[in-house]
């Protein structure tokens, strides 16, 4: 199926939640990293296959409505050009709070994967070319990842045309997302999750 929706927000700027939101309206199922990680073998040749420049994102997305997060962040421009009557959403926040949870996040997981059990390192390993390919290189301090997450979020509205982009944070809620996707407003608050203390449960499978 065709993708409908294409989250290109990077991780730690409210993509768990927005998947929650997506399957919610209808628009699922979305994926998202977490995907990757419960399908490792089947998807992590994959994604390095799409690093290398092979992408085949039918078979990435095959069954899927929606997706979200890395990987998919990481290749916007490409799937603009595979998708191209696709709607985007462009999650984000402060970058001074962004650069705290990515750091105490996921850029310590990745910088400790030479602890991390075998089993978990090739999807390490190709997590981190995702996100250098997202302009985020290894050994970058605060102030770095700063200034990399606002230069990611201003190529993306470079890249995408503004009538199929919307730039969203979660803690607005139903209202812009389903006014942009042409969906009722549910009953009940946006969901919330994936804090920090989440993201570690995910990663060790307690989720």
């Amino acid at each position: 199926m065709a993708l409908k929706v294409i989250g290109v927000g990077v991780g730690r700027t409210g993509t768990y939640s927005l998947k929650l939101g997506l399957n919610q309206l209808g628009l699922g199922p979305c994926y998202h990293m977490e995907e990757v990680l419960h399908k490792m073998p089947v998807h992590v040749p994959l994604w390095n296959a799409a690093l290398d420049g092979h992408p085949d994102w039918a078979a990435i997305y095959d069954g899927y409505a929606s997706t979200v997060d890395w990987p998919t962040a990481a290749f916007y421009r490409e799937l603009l050009a595979a998708h191209p009557k696709a709607k985007f959403v462009l999650t984000h926040r402060s970058p001074e709070s962004w650069a705290d949870s990515f750091g105490s996040t996921i850029y310590k997981l990745l910088a400790g994967r030479e602890q991390a059990p075998p089993e978990m390192r090739e999807w390490l390993e190709m997590a981190v070319r995702v996100i250098v390919k997202s302009g985020f290189p290894e050994g970058l301090d605060r102030d770095g990842l700063m200034k990399a997450f606002t230069a990611h979020n201003e190529a993306v509205k470079s890249a995408i045309p503004a009538d199929q982009l919307l730039v969203y944070q979660v803690k607005e809620g139903w209202g812009p997302l389903c006014e942009f996707l042409g969906a009722p407003v549910p009953d009940g608050a946006f969901p919330r999750s994936n804090d920090r203390s989440e993201f570690w449960d995910l990663v060790q499978g307690k989720k």
